[in-house]
């Protein structure tokens, strides 16, 4: 599921980078992430928010220094920053801007309905991505999901989601809004981003959460710290073997019914496998300019 993206490039790893540290925007795209995030949000402290704009900006106006999707979270839009980050955007040229915006705080379909309008009202094709992290966010999911043919992707906000909720920001509390989140991204054909995993100690919780997100029907998630994205990257890509299952539950499903590795298949497991091969494939293609 692409969306509006309108290329197979891999999104398996999203790098949040401050708009406020402009020295760490090569190391990050360098990373090995698929998508470098430039916070104008929670990163920036308020006094700082117009230099940060200028900042995030000026960069995305220069070509990446390698290869990378680069996406700019801009501020809540219904505060005077997200509006001036919104404004800012229409007024910039048409080239040299993110690849997509995300939008923090998005609890119901109209407000990607108005930014929607605004930027086509500007000539703005850049896509959008959802971050939902609230509880009336989640409620709204599949009405969000369904808003704008513009909308590439919905974004799992974990930490304000907990407290919002008042539970742990962790997996088993978090579980049923994160599926909630995913079917609601199936539906409209979009694609669904986790949230990062924000203990920088714990390599292994982190893989583990990251294979979890996999199961559920997430196809990317984010990440904090550049030492997070091999890690995911790596749970987020088929393995070999996977593929080469894959390739064969594919092969056999023209017969209809059949039988591999001692398990009945049918059309159901053929179109999973294809999903496979699709991410596969994905993953494999290099980044461009």
């Amino acid at each position: 599921m692409s969306g509006p993206f309108n290329d197979r490039r891999p999104r398996r790893s999203w790098l949040f980078t401050p708009a406020t540290r402009p020295e760490r925007f090569d190391r990050a795209a360098r990373s090995g992430a698929d998508v470098l995030i430039i916070d104008l949000e929670d990163a920036v402290p308020p006094a700082d928010k117009a230099a940060a704009r200028d900042t995030a900006l000026a960069a995305l106006a220069a070509p990446p220094a390698v290869p990378i999707l680069r996406a700019l979270r801009i501020n809540a839009p219904v505060t005077p920053e997200g509006l001036e980050d919104l404004l800012a955007l229409t007024r910039r040229p048409p080239n040299g801007g993110p690849d997509c915006v995300i939008v923090p705080k998005v609890d119901s379909a109209e407000t990607i309905r108005w930014i929607d309008a605004l930027l086509s009202g500007m000539g703005r094709s850049v896509p959008l991505v959802a971050l939902i992290e609230s509880a009336r966010g989640v409620a709204a999911a599949e009405e969000i999901a369904h808003a704008s043919p513009r909308l590439a992707a919905l974004f799992f906000g974990a930490a304000d989601l907990s407290a919002d909720l008042g539970c742990a920001s962790a997996w088993e509390p978090l579980l049923s809004a994160r599926s909630r989140l995913v079917n609601a991204a199936a539906l409209a054909g979009i694609e669904a981003v986790d949230s990062p995993f924000f203990d920088l100690t714990d390599a292994a919780g982190m893989q583990r959460e990251a294979a979890a997100a996999l199961a559920l029907g997430f196809g990317a998630k984010a990440a904090i710290h550049p030492g997070q994205i091999s890690a995911i990257n790596a749970t987020l890509t088929p393995t070999e073997a996977e593929i080469a299952h894959a390739r064969l539950i594919v092969a056999e499903s023209v017969k209809g019914v059949a039988v591999v590795d001692g398990r009945m298949i049918d059309a159901a497991m053929a179109r999973k496998a294809r999903r496979i091969l699709s991410r596969a494939t994905s993953a494999a293609q290099p980044q461009e300019d």
